[in-house]
């Protein structure tokens, strides 16, 4: 049986907000996961409408992937939109533990994900 690497879990950034993060050695979140105490996350299925609806319109944002076994208990699956299991971590997101970055960039149509984001 061939070995597979769980789903990745995504998460939306500016990225000044980012680059401030890299610099500083942790991300505490933007200011909707600060105002909500844990840092938001989407599944690969989720993540386009997520950008759909709280991204629309907005340029240099990154899409940062993290492996969710990494995070620990620290990552929890919470009832959200229309009762939905999202991933929201409850600590800070050390850049270290991010898989990869990609730029997440905007189109007449909206945001242009890489293929493999399911």
């Amino acid at each position: 049986m061939p070995l597979t690497s769980p789903p990745l879990i995504y998460k939306i950034c500016p990225e000044s907000l980012w680059r401030e993060a890299e610099a500083a050695g942790i991300f505490a979140g933007a200011a909707v996961d600060l105002a909500d105490g844990y840092i938001h996350f989407s599944t690969g299925a989720q993540a386009r409408e997520t950008a759909a609806r709280h991204f629309a319109g907005q340029a240099g944002l990154l899409l940062i992937a993290v492996d969710p076994e990494k995070l620990g208990e620290r990552l929890r699956y919470e009832p959200s939109r229309g009762g939905a299991l999202f991933p929201h971590l409850h600590a800070g997101l050390d850049p270290r533990q991010v898989r990869w970055i990609a730029p997440l960039p905007l189109s007449p149509q909206g945001h242009r994900f890489p293929e493999d984001v399911l």
